[in-house]
């Protein structure tokens, strides 16, 4: 019963309640006979309730999640995070998407701590996909479009599944309106866009879709100015930023950004970008890339004046690893793309004074790492 495990819990959260935030005034509303049919935790205040919730270690959620469909909706909203966070429980965790052993396709695992092993993800739904792209959406992971493996790259996909890290389950959100692979997608305030790519007939797509999660609903807005593949979208400033990649209009790769203001639904451009991006992190308001040409070197972005910075990447463990990036506590992860079986994960600290900045991190997935995405919970 949820009562049991609430009481195994007590200690923790009677040391935990003295020290909440003065800006957390919780709330004792009037009850009226039968109110607590539907409360969280019969005979508590709905704030406090809240907070005993908030408080149980992450390791329960699925459980906590079974016990009623008001728990599940509470563990899985966006006000269940804003309330580990003002309580001090909020965890950051990197899921990673890992080669599969003998030849089976990709699957996720989230990253353990010191103390703690990688575990498994249950596998995507669906048929094995490639070309896909994945983001973030209220401490959710969404994995979208892409082709599937075993029919070749006609055979593109419109469908859209998530993951929840809380409850660890899938679920299939509705589908985009044009089938995509290789393509740019982003969270730009609370939505998800996504931004060109291949189209089923092979050709360059120029159009343009965003996600509402609270209507579930996929909607077509302002095309790029040209098709565009290969790329990839960050957001900074409440704007969608389109990068990177191929266009039918270019010679060669393409340097120039695209940039999608929401608010007035039109796009500029700007002519200082990079190329053949093959993994890319945003810290702090800045981006970070790794590019196809040099892996030993850091290119980051500094949208407020659209400069670019260059960093070494020292040679601890290989000297031609292929990085994917990562990032935990504000830290820059460098995760291995080849078999180096005595590579560490390199770990870049932009806070540490000059000349500390680099680490190593115990960090690893267990397989070659394809990306990664990092989520609180």
């Amino acid at each position: 019963m949820a009562v049991l495990t609430l009481v195994g819990a007590r200690e923790p959260f009677v040391k935990a309640q003295t020290s909440l935030p003065a800006t957390m005034q919780l709330k004792f509303p009037t009850r009226t006979q039968g109110d607590s049919y539907g409360a969280l935790i019969p005979g508590l205040p709905e704030d406090l309730a809240k907070v005993c919730l908030a408080l149980v270690p992450r390791s329960y959620f699925p459980v906590m999640g079974a016990v009623s469909k008001r728990w599940m909706s509470f563990i899985g909203s966006k006000e269940f995070i804003a309330v580990r966070k003002e309580v001090g429980r909020l965890e950051e965790r990197i899921y990673a998407l890992i080669t599969g052993d003998g030849g089976k396709g990709p699957c996720w695992e989230v990253l353990g701590s010191l103390e703690q092993q990688n575990r498994m993800l249950p596998p995507m739904p669906g048929l094995t996909k490639a070309g896909f792209s994945v983001v973030v959406l209220d401490g959710k992971l969404l994995v979208m479009a892409g082709y599937v493996v075993d029919y070749g790259k006609e055979c593109v996909s419109d469908e859209v599944y998530q993951y929840d890290a809380r409850l660890n389950r899938w679920a299939a959100l509705a589908k985009m309106n044009v089938a995509r692979r290789d393509f740019a997608c982003a969270e730009v305030n609370g939505a998800v866009y996504v931004a060109g790519g291949f189209g089923s007939d092979g050709d360059g797509l120029s159009s343009v879709e965003v996600y509402d999660p609270q209507r579930n609903k996929w909607t077509i807005i302002e095309s790029l100015r040209r098709p565009r593949w290969g790329s990839f979208a960050c957001s900074f400033n409440g704007k969608l930023y389109i990068m990177g990649g191929r266009s039918s209009f270019t010679i060669g790769n393409s340097r120039f950004i695209d940039v999608y203001d929401p608010i007035l639904h039109s796009w500029t451009e700007i002519k200082k970008g990079c190329v053949m991006v093959t993994s890319h992190a945003v810290i702090d308001k800045r981006l970070f890339c790794i590019e196809w040409k040099n892996q030993r070197s850091l290119a980051i972005f500094n949208p407020s004046d659209s400069s670019w910075q260059k960093i070494l990447v020292p040679l601890t463990g290989s000297s031609t690893t292929l990085f994917s990036l990562g990032v935990l506590d504000g830290k820059l992860l460098l995760f291995s793309q080849e078999e180096e079986p005595g590579y560490q994960t390199l770990m870049y600290d932009s806070t540490a004074p000059a000349g500390y900045e680099w680490h190593t991190s115990t960090l690893k997935p267990s397989g070659l790492c394809l990306c990664s995405v990092t989520i609180e919970s």
